[in-house]
Protein backbone atom coordinates (compact mmCIF):
# COMPACT_ATOMS: atom_id res chain seq x y z
CA UNK A 1 0.00 0.00 0.00
CA UNK A 2 1.52 3.41 -0.59
CA UNK A 3 0.87 6.35 1.02
CA UNK A 4 -0.11 9.84 -0.96
CA UNK A 5 0.16 12.71 -0.32
CA UNK A 6 -3.45 13.26 -0.34
CA UNK A 7 -3.84 10.68 2.38
CA UNK A 8 -1.07 11.58 4.05
CA UNK A 9 -2.16 15.30 4.35
CA UNK A 10 -5.43 13.89 5.80
CA UNK A 11 -3.98 11.69 8.58
CA UNK A 12 -2.24 15.26 9.37
CA UNK A 13 -5.42 17.10 8.84
CA UNK A 14 -7.35 14.83 11.29
CA UNK A 15 -5.08 14.81 14.12
CA UNK A 16 -5.17 18.41 14.30
CA UNK A 17 -9.18 19.27 13.43
CA UNK A 18 -10.67 21.24 16.19
CA UNK A 19 -13.28 18.76 17.26
CA UNK A 20 -14.04 15.28 17.26
CA UNK A 21 -16.75 13.03 18.04
CA UNK A 22 -15.06 10.78 19.91
CA UNK A 23 -15.54 10.90 23.88
CA UNK A 24 -11.88 11.59 24.53
CA UNK A 25 -11.93 14.25 22.07
CA UNK A 26 -9.35 17.31 22.95
CA UNK A 27 -8.76 20.26 21.17
CA UNK A 28 -6.11 21.24 19.16
CA UNK A 29 -3.93 24.37 19.14
CA UNK A 30 -5.09 25.74 22.42
CA UNK A 31 -2.71 27.77 24.37
CA UNK A 32 -4.47 27.43 27.85
CA UNK A 33 -2.44 25.20 29.21
CA UNK A 34 -4.35 22.59 31.73
CA UNK A 35 -4.58 24.32 35.20
CA UNK A 36 -2.40 21.74 36.95
CA UNK A 37 0.58 22.19 34.40
CA UNK A 38 -0.04 25.29 34.55
CA UNK A 39 1.13 25.29 38.51
CA UNK A 40 3.98 22.82 38.23
CA UNK A 41 5.36 24.77 35.44
CA UNK A 42 5.50 28.18 37.35
CA UNK A 43 3.60 29.92 34.46
CA UNK A 44 5.77 29.31 31.53
CA UNK A 45 3.26 29.17 28.16
CA UNK A 46 2.47 25.66 27.26
CA UNK A 47 1.69 24.99 23.63
CA UNK A 48 -0.93 21.77 22.98
CA UNK A 49 -0.95 21.73 19.45
CA UNK A 50 -2.24 18.31 18.41
CA UNK A 51 -5.25 16.49 19.43
CA UNK A 52 -7.01 13.37 18.36
CA UNK A 53 -4.35 11.01 16.72
CA UNK A 54 -4.03 7.71 15.11
CA UNK A 55 -2.39 4.54 15.69
CA UNK A 56 0.82 3.38 13.77
CA UNK A 57 -0.02 0.08 11.75
CA UNK A 58 1.94 -2.67 12.67
CA UNK A 59 3.55 -2.70 9.68
CA UNK A 60 4.47 0.39 8.33
CA UNK A 61 2.83 1.39 5.04
CA UNK A 62 5.28 2.72 1.64
CA UNK A 63 5.64 5.98 1.71
CA UNK A 64 5.89 8.31 -1.50
CA UNK A 65 8.03 11.22 -0.20
CA UNK A 66 9.43 12.26 2.97
CA UNK A 67 6.78 14.25 4.00
CA UNK A 68 4.54 11.89 3.48
CA UNK A 69 6.39 10.12 6.15
CA UNK A 70 6.62 13.13 8.47
CA UNK A 71 2.64 13.72 8.48
CA UNK A 72 2.23 9.82 9.03
CA UNK A 73 4.09 9.81 12.18
CA UNK A 74 2.77 13.47 13.18
CA UNK A 75 -0.50 12.12 12.93
CA UNK A 76 0.26 9.20 14.60
CA UNK A 77 2.31 10.99 17.60
CA UNK A 78 -0.99 12.09 19.90
CA UNK A 79 1.13 11.57 23.60
CA UNK A 80 -0.12 9.59 26.26
CA UNK A 81 -2.55 11.75 29.07
CA UNK A 82 -0.13 13.50 31.39
CA UNK A 83 2.59 13.54 29.55
CA UNK A 84 4.47 16.61 27.70
CA UNK A 85 7.46 16.68 25.39
CA UNK A 86 9.88 19.80 25.02
CA UNK A 87 13.08 19.58 22.50
CA UNK A 88 15.91 22.57 22.06
CA UNK A 89 19.00 22.96 20.16
CA UNK A 90 21.69 24.86 21.29
CA UNK A 91 26.00 24.76 20.59
CA UNK A 92 29.10 23.60 22.60
CA UNK A 93 32.75 23.34 21.63
CA UNK A 94 33.83 19.63 22.73
CA UNK A 95 37.16 19.89 25.02
CA UNK A 96 38.79 17.03 23.46
CA UNK A 97 38.64 18.50 20.14
CA UNK A 98 38.18 22.39 20.25
CA UNK A 99 39.11 22.27 16.81
CA UNK A 100 36.16 21.21 15.58
CA UNK A 101 34.65 24.26 16.53
CA UNK A 102 31.50 25.07 17.67
CA UNK A 103 29.13 21.74 17.40
CA UNK A 104 25.37 21.16 17.40
CA UNK A 105 23.73 19.20 20.49
CA UNK A 106 19.92 18.36 21.17
CA UNK A 107 18.51 18.22 24.48
CA UNK A 108 14.60 16.59 25.30
CA UNK A 109 12.63 16.76 28.04
CA UNK A 110 9.49 14.83 28.86
CA UNK A 111 7.64 15.51 31.55
CA UNK A 112 4.80 13.97 33.58
CA UNK A 113 2.38 16.73 34.13
CA UNK A 114 -0.09 15.61 36.70
CA UNK A 115 3.08 14.57 39.19
CA UNK A 116 5.77 11.84 39.82
CA UNK A 117 5.30 7.94 39.22
CA UNK A 118 6.42 5.44 40.80
CA UNK A 119 5.28 3.13 37.60
CA UNK A 120 8.59 3.03 35.89
CA UNK A 121 10.58 0.35 34.08
CA UNK A 122 14.11 0.42 32.55
CA UNK A 123 16.39 -2.29 31.06
CA UNK A 124 20.19 -0.98 30.25
CA UNK A 125 23.18 -2.48 28.24
CA UNK A 126 25.51 -4.75 29.62
CA UNK A 127 28.36 -3.01 28.22
CA UNK A 128 31.13 -3.14 30.95
CA UNK A 129 32.01 0.48 30.26
CA UNK A 130 28.45 1.71 30.56
CA UNK A 131 27.95 5.41 29.99
CA UNK A 132 27.36 7.60 32.98
CA UNK A 133 23.71 8.51 32.79
CA UNK A 134 23.57 4.62 32.97
CA UNK A 135 24.94 4.76 36.41
CA UNK A 136 22.31 6.90 37.65
CA UNK A 137 19.37 5.42 35.79
CA UNK A 138 20.57 1.74 37.54
CA UNK A 139 20.55 3.48 41.08
CA UNK A 140 17.43 5.60 40.41
CA UNK A 141 15.72 2.10 39.53
CA UNK A 142 17.05 0.13 42.47
CA UNK A 143 16.72 3.12 44.83
CA UNK A 144 13.52 3.04 43.77
CA UNK A 145 13.28 6.66 43.00
CA UNK A 146 9.85 8.07 41.35
CA UNK A 147 10.10 9.83 38.20
CA UNK A 148 8.51 13.06 36.58
CA UNK A 149 10.71 13.83 34.07
CA UNK A 150 13.47 12.39 31.69
CA UNK A 151 16.08 14.56 29.72
CA UNK A 152 17.99 13.46 27.08
CA UNK A 153 20.85 14.87 24.72
CA UNK A 154 22.51 13.73 21.85
CA UNK A 155 26.16 14.25 20.34
CA UNK A 156 28.04 13.20 23.42
CA UNK A 157 27.22 9.98 24.91
CA UNK A 158 29.25 11.27 28.47
CA UNK A 159 31.14 7.28 28.48
CA UNK A 160 34.44 7.03 30.10
CA UNK A 161 34.95 10.86 30.05
CA UNK A 162 37.91 13.05 31.93
CA UNK A 163 36.23 14.66 34.73
CA UNK A 164 33.10 13.72 36.81
CA UNK A 165 30.60 12.35 34.20
CA UNK A 166 27.78 10.84 36.63
CA UNK A 167 28.24 14.90 38.69
CA UNK A 168 27.74 16.34 35.24
CA UNK A 169 24.64 13.81 34.06
CA UNK A 170 23.06 14.99 37.98
CA UNK A 171 23.75 18.71 37.03
CA UNK A 172 21.29 18.22 34.19
CA UNK A 173 19.04 16.31 35.98
CA UNK A 174 19.02 19.26 38.65
CA UNK A 175 18.39 21.99 36.07
CA UNK A 176 15.44 20.20 34.77
CA UNK A 177 13.99 19.58 37.95
CA UNK A 178 14.76 23.43 39.06
CA UNK A 179 12.91 24.45 36.09
CA UNK A 180 10.11 22.48 36.84
CA UNK A 181 9.56 23.16 40.52
CA UNK A 182 10.11 19.22 41.03
CA UNK A 183 9.50 17.98 44.37
CA UNK A 184 11.20 15.21 44.11
CA UNK A 185 13.96 17.33 42.45
CA UNK A 186 17.23 15.42 40.67
CA UNK A 187 16.07 12.50 41.74
CA UNK A 188 13.04 12.61 40.19
CA UNK A 189 14.59 13.08 37.01
CA UNK A 190 16.45 10.18 34.27
CA UNK A 191 18.77 11.22 32.25
CA UNK A 192 20.37 9.57 28.98
CA UNK A 193 23.39 10.72 26.38
CA UNK A 194 24.28 9.49 22.91
CA UNK A 195 26.53 10.42 20.69
CA UNK A 196 30.79 10.39 21.04
CA UNK A 197 32.46 8.57 23.74
CA UNK A 198 34.87 9.66 25.45
CA UNK A 199 34.08 13.27 25.43
CA UNK A 200 33.10 15.44 28.24
CA UNK A 201 29.33 16.03 28.40
CA UNK A 202 28.43 20.31 28.37
CA UNK A 203 26.61 20.27 31.19
CA UNK A 204 26.85 23.81 31.46
CA UNK A 205 25.55 24.69 28.22
CA UNK A 206 22.61 22.35 28.72
CA UNK A 207 22.02 22.90 31.88
CA UNK A 208 21.95 26.89 31.78
CA UNK A 209 20.67 27.59 28.13
CA UNK A 210 19.40 24.23 26.00
CA UNK A 211 17.66 22.52 28.82
CA UNK A 212 15.24 25.58 30.07
CA UNK A 213 15.23 25.97 26.24
CA UNK A 214 13.28 22.69 25.97
CA UNK A 215 11.51 23.06 28.55
CA UNK A 216 9.89 26.63 27.18
CA UNK A 217 8.71 24.15 24.07
CA UNK A 218 6.80 21.58 26.31
CA UNK A 219 3.84 20.49 24.69
CA UNK A 220 1.29 18.15 25.47
CA UNK A 221 0.59 17.06 22.01
CA UNK A 222 2.77 14.93 20.00
CA UNK A 223 5.90 12.91 20.75
CA UNK A 224 7.13 13.79 16.83
CA UNK A 225 9.88 16.39 18.17
CA UNK A 226 10.95 14.20 20.64
CA UNK A 227 11.36 11.17 18.07
CA UNK A 228 13.30 13.44 15.64
CA UNK A 229 15.58 15.34 18.50
CA UNK A 230 16.99 12.40 19.58
CA UNK A 231 18.64 11.41 16.58
CA UNK A 232 22.62 10.87 15.60
CA UNK A 233 23.19 9.60 12.59
CA UNK A 234 19.31 8.42 12.32
CA UNK A 235 18.45 9.06 8.98
CA UNK A 236 14.86 9.47 9.96
CA UNK A 237 12.72 9.39 12.69
CA UNK A 238 11.20 6.71 14.37
CA UNK A 239 7.48 6.01 16.84
CA UNK A 240 5.28 4.00 17.22
CA UNK A 241 1.34 3.68 18.48
CA UNK A 242 -1.33 1.91 20.09
CA UNK A 243 -4.37 2.60 21.71
CA UNK A 244 -6.19 -0.01 23.57
CA UNK A 245 -9.53 -1.07 23.73
CA UNK A 246 -10.43 1.23 27.15
CA UNK A 247 -8.76 3.97 25.47
CA UNK A 248 -5.17 3.52 27.45
CA UNK A 249 -2.49 4.78 25.24
CA UNK A 250 1.30 3.86 24.48
CA UNK A 251 3.46 5.50 22.41
CA UNK A 252 6.90 4.97 21.94
CA UNK A 253 10.04 6.46 20.26
CA UNK A 254 13.71 5.29 19.67
CA UNK A 255 16.90 6.42 18.30
CA UNK A 256 19.86 4.48 16.68
CA UNK A 257 21.61 3.95 13.82
CA UNK A 258 25.08 2.29 14.57
CA UNK A 259 26.55 0.29 17.11
CA UNK A 260 23.40 -1.90 17.90
CA UNK A 261 23.26 -5.06 18.94
CA UNK A 262 21.28 -4.96 22.01
CA UNK A 263 21.99 -7.24 24.86
CA UNK A 264 20.43 -5.03 27.67
CA UNK A 265 19.44 -3.14 25.45
CA UNK A 266 23.93 3.37 20.04
CA UNK A 267 20.08 2.66 21.27
CA UNK A 268 17.83 4.36 23.51
CA UNK A 269 13.62 3.86 23.64
CA UNK A 270 11.23 5.52 25.09
CA UNK A 271 7.60 4.08 26.14
CA UNK A 272 5.15 6.34 27.35
CA UNK A 273 1.58 5.33 28.54
CA UNK A 274 -1.25 6.61 30.55
CA UNK A 275 -2.75 3.42 32.26
CA UNK A 276 -2.61 2.88 36.11
CA UNK A 277 0.23 -0.46 35.95
CA UNK A 278 2.01 -1.96 38.61
CA UNK A 279 5.69 -1.42 38.81
CA UNK A 280 7.16 -4.89 39.03
CA UNK A 281 4.18 -5.72 36.60
CA UNK A 282 5.87 -3.11 34.22
CA UNK A 283 9.53 -4.29 34.60
CA UNK A 284 8.50 -7.88 33.76
CA UNK A 285 7.06 -7.19 30.70
CA UNK A 286 9.42 -4.59 29.47
CA UNK A 287 12.51 -6.81 30.02
CA UNK A 288 10.24 -9.83 28.25
CA UNK A 289 9.57 -7.17 25.42
CA UNK A 290 13.20 -6.47 24.90
CA UNK A 291 14.15 -9.62 25.09
CA UNK A 292 11.42 -10.66 21.67
CA UNK A 293 12.32 -7.16 20.08
CA UNK A 294 15.75 -5.37 20.53
CA UNK A 295 17.64 -8.01 21.92
CA UNK A 296 16.96 -9.67 18.26
CA UNK A 297 18.23 -7.05 16.27
CA UNK A 298 21.94 -6.77 14.99
CA UNK A 299 23.37 -3.76 12.55
CA UNK A 300 26.99 -4.03 13.22
CA UNK A 301 27.40 -6.33 15.92
CA UNK A 302 28.85 -3.47 18.47
CA UNK A 303 27.14 -3.21 21.54
CA UNK A 304 26.50 0.33 22.45
CA UNK A 305 27.78 1.58 26.17
CA UNK A 306 24.47 3.77 26.13
CA UNK A 307 22.11 1.47 25.37
CA UNK A 308 18.77 2.16 27.48
CA UNK A 309 14.72 1.12 27.27
CA UNK A 310 12.30 2.92 29.89
CA UNK A 311 8.70 2.44 30.22
CA UNK A 312 7.23 5.03 31.79
CA UNK A 313 3.29 5.21 33.14
CA UNK A 314 1.33 8.40 34.05
CA UNK A 315 -1.54 6.88 36.04
CA UNK A 316 -4.52 8.36 34.20
CA UNK A 317 -6.41 5.86 33.13
CA UNK A 318 -7.83 2.36 34.72
CA UNK A 319 -6.35 -0.85 32.53
CA UNK A 320 -9.06 -3.21 31.00
CA UNK A 321 -6.86 -5.85 30.57
CA UNK A 322 -3.05 -6.46 31.15
CA UNK A 323 -3.16 -9.22 28.48
CA UNK A 324 -3.98 -7.04 25.77
CA UNK A 325 -1.56 -4.04 27.26
CA UNK A 326 1.38 -6.46 26.88
CA UNK A 327 0.74 -8.02 23.37
CA UNK A 328 0.70 -4.09 22.76
CA UNK A 329 3.84 -3.03 24.32
CA UNK A 330 5.04 -6.09 22.08
CA UNK A 331 3.72 -4.84 18.71
CA UNK A 332 5.40 -0.75 20.24
CA UNK A 333 8.80 -2.89 20.63
CA UNK A 334 9.03 -4.94 17.87
CA UNK A 335 8.01 -2.24 15.53
CA UNK A 336 10.63 0.02 16.83
CA UNK A 337 13.46 -2.44 16.61
CA UNK A 338 12.64 -3.29 12.90
CA UNK A 339 12.56 0.55 12.89
CA UNK A 340 15.97 1.11 13.73
CA UNK A 341 17.21 -1.71 11.82
CA UNK A 342 15.90 -0.07 8.73
CA UNK A 343 17.39 2.98 9.22
CA UNK A 344 20.57 1.71 10.10
CA UNK A 345 23.90 2.94 9.02
CA UNK A 346 24.36 2.79 5.45
CA UNK A 347 21.64 -0.07 5.56
CA UNK A 348 20.72 -1.36 1.94
CA UNK A 349 18.43 -4.65 2.60
CA UNK A 350 17.22 -5.55 6.12
CA UNK A 351 17.44 -9.10 6.91
CA UNK A 352 14.95 -10.83 8.89
CA UNK A 353 15.98 -14.85 9.69
CA UNK A 354 13.31 -16.94 11.03
CA UNK A 355 14.74 -20.21 13.14
CA UNK A 356 12.08 -22.53 13.72
CA UNK A 357 12.99 -25.87 16.46
CA UNK A 358 16.20 -24.75 17.66
CA UNK A 359 17.59 -27.47 19.35
CA UNK A 360 18.83 -25.22 22.68
CA UNK A 361 16.69 -21.74 24.30
CA UNK A 362 15.47 -18.45 22.72
CA UNK A 363 18.61 -17.13 23.90
CA UNK A 364 20.80 -19.31 22.09
CA UNK A 365 18.55 -18.92 18.93
CA UNK A 366 18.40 -15.62 18.90
CA UNK A 367 22.69 -16.25 19.17
CA UNK A 368 22.38 -18.29 16.23
CA UNK A 369 20.48 -15.68 14.50
CA UNK A 370 22.85 -12.73 15.04
CA UNK A 371 25.66 -14.51 14.33
CA UNK A 372 24.46 -15.16 10.94
CA UNK A 373 23.23 -11.51 10.46
CA UNK A 374 26.43 -10.44 11.65
CA UNK A 375 28.61 -12.57 9.66
CA UNK A 376 30.44 -9.65 6.90
CA UNK A 377 30.15 -12.16 3.71
CA UNK A 378 26.68 -12.82 4.50
CA UNK A 379 26.34 -9.15 4.71
CA UNK A 380 28.07 -8.18 1.65
CA UNK A 381 26.33 -11.37 -0.64
CA UNK A 382 22.97 -8.98 -0.02
CA UNK A 383 24.33 -5.78 -0.15
CA UNK A 384 24.67 -6.64 -3.86
CA UNK A 385 21.95 -8.77 -4.61
CA UNK A 386 24.03 -11.98 -4.85
CA UNK A 387 22.22 -14.69 -3.84
CA UNK A 388 25.63 -16.75 -2.37
CA UNK A 389 23.94 -19.26 -0.46
CA UNK A 390 26.83 -20.85 0.76
CA UNK A 391 27.88 -18.30 2.95
CA UNK A 392 24.37 -18.87 4.82
CA UNK A 393 25.21 -22.25 5.38
CA UNK A 394 28.53 -21.81 6.36
CA UNK A 395 27.59 -19.23 8.80
CA UNK A 396 24.78 -21.69 10.44
CA UNK A 397 27.51 -24.73 10.36
CA UNK A 398 30.41 -22.53 11.64
CA UNK A 399 27.78 -21.29 14.98
CA UNK A 400 26.71 -24.83 15.34
CA UNK A 401 29.96 -26.47 15.29
CA UNK A 402 31.88 -24.45 18.01
CA UNK A 403 28.38 -24.25 20.26
CA UNK A 404 26.38 -27.15 19.42
CA UNK A 405 29.37 -29.56 18.31
CA UNK A 406 26.65 -32.74 19.94
CA UNK A 407 23.44 -31.54 17.89
CA UNK A 408 22.80 -32.95 14.77
CA UNK A 409 21.63 -30.48 11.88
CA UNK A 410 21.01 -33.67 9.08
CA UNK A 411 17.19 -32.26 9.34
CA UNK A 412 17.62 -28.87 8.77
CA UNK A 413 16.36 -26.60 5.83
CA UNK A 414 17.09 -23.30 4.73
CA UNK A 415 14.82 -20.95 2.52
CA UNK A 416 16.00 -17.61 0.78
CA UNK A 417 12.80 -15.79 -0.32
CA UNK A 418 10.36 -18.41 0.62
CA UNK A 419 12.32 -20.79 -1.56
CA UNK A 420 14.08 -23.85 -0.46
CA UNK A 421 17.68 -23.97 -1.02
CA UNK A 422 18.93 -26.51 1.45
CA UNK A 423 17.53 -29.74 2.21
CA UNK A 424 18.38 -33.30 3.42
CA UNK A 425 22.29 -32.09 3.72
CA UNK A 426 22.39 -30.73 0.14
CA UNK A 427 21.76 -27.47 -1.93
CA UNK A 428 18.42 -27.08 -3.90
CA UNK A 429 19.86 -24.81 -6.82
CA UNK A 430 19.95 -26.31 -10.06
CA UNK A 431 19.34 -23.41 -12.86
CA UNK A 432 19.52 -20.20 -14.29
CA UNK A 433 15.77 -19.68 -13.14
CA UNK A 434 16.71 -20.41 -9.49
CA UNK A 435 19.67 -17.74 -9.09
CA UNK A 436 17.47 -15.04 -11.04
CA UNK A 437 14.50 -15.82 -8.39
CA UNK A 438 16.40 -15.19 -5.59
CA UNK A 439 18.55 -12.47 -6.86
CA UNK A 440 15.35 -11.08 -7.54
CA UNK A 441 14.15 -11.29 -3.57
CA UNK A 442 17.11 -9.39 -2.64
CA UNK A 443 16.57 -6.55 -5.31
CA UNK A 444 13.27 -6.05 -4.65
CA UNK A 445 13.92 -5.58 -0.70
CA UNK A 446 16.61 -3.13 -1.77
CA UNK A 447 16.66 0.43 0.30
CA UNK A 448 18.47 3.67 -0.89
CA UNK A 449 21.56 3.67 1.76
CA UNK A 450 21.20 7.24 1.97
CA UNK A 451 17.25 7.49 1.73
CA UNK A 452 15.99 10.15 4.39
CA UNK A 453 12.65 8.22 5.18
CA UNK A 454 10.85 4.59 4.73
CA UNK A 455 10.34 3.87 1.43
CA UNK A 456 8.98 0.15 2.26
CA UNK A 457 9.08 -2.30 4.67
CA UNK A 458 10.77 -5.33 2.58
CA UNK A 459 13.11 -7.65 4.19
CA UNK A 460 15.67 -10.07 2.73
CA UNK A 461 13.93 -13.61 3.85
CA UNK A 462 15.90 -16.98 5.35
CA UNK A 463 14.14 -19.35 6.79
CA UNK A 464 15.86 -21.93 9.19
CA UNK A 465 14.28 -25.13 10.38
CA UNK A 466 16.38 -27.68 12.27
CA UNK A 467 13.03 -30.08 12.13
CA UNK A 468 11.71 -32.01 15.44
CA UNK A 469 10.92 -29.67 18.06
CA UNK A 470 12.68 -26.59 19.72
CA UNK A 471 12.78 -22.86 20.14
CA UNK A 472 11.08 -20.32 17.59
CA UNK A 473 12.98 -17.10 17.13
CA UNK A 474 12.95 -13.88 14.91
CA UNK A 475 16.55 -11.97 14.23
CA UNK A 476 16.60 -8.89 12.43
CA UNK A 477 19.84 -7.53 10.50
CA UNK A 478 21.21 -5.54 7.76
CA UNK A 479 23.84 -5.89 5.00
CA UNK A 480 27.26 -3.84 4.98
CA UNK A 481 27.50 -1.28 2.49
CA UNK A 482 29.97 1.65 1.36
CA UNK A 483 27.66 3.99 3.19
CA UNK A 484 28.36 2.32 6.47
CA UNK A 485 31.70 2.82 6.25
CA UNK A 486 31.53 6.32 5.00
CA UNK A 487 29.48 7.32 8.02
CA UNK A 488 31.57 5.85 10.49
CA UNK A 489 34.95 6.61 9.24
CA UNK A 490 33.80 10.42 9.79
CA UNK A 491 31.37 9.88 12.80
CA UNK A 492 32.30 12.57 15.03
CA UNK A 493 32.25 15.63 12.39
Amino acid sequence: MIVGRSVASALAAAAVALTFSSPRATTAFSTQPSRSYANLRRGHPLRATVAEGVDTDAVLPAFDTKEDYVSYLKAAGKLPAGFAVGTATGEFVSVEAPAMGKLPIKATVIHLTEGPTDSWAAVFTSNKFPGCPIKVGKARLSGGHPLQALVINNKVSNVCPGGDGVAAAESVCDAVATSLDLPGGANSVLPSSTGVIGWRLPAKELAEDIVPKAIEALQTGSAFAAAEAIMTTDRYPKLRSKTLSDGTRIVGIAKGAGMIEPNMATMLAYIMTDAIIGKSKLQAMLSEACNRSFNSISIDGDESTSDTCVAIASGLKPLSSEEEFQSALFDITRGLSADLVRNGEGTGHVIRVKIENFPGSEYDARRLGRHLVNSPLVKCAISGNDPNTGRIAGAIGSFMGKFFSGESVDDMSLTLGGRTIFDNGKFVLEGDAVENELSGHMADAQLGEEDDYPKHQKFVEIGIDFGGSGSDVTVLGSDLTKEYVAVNADYRS
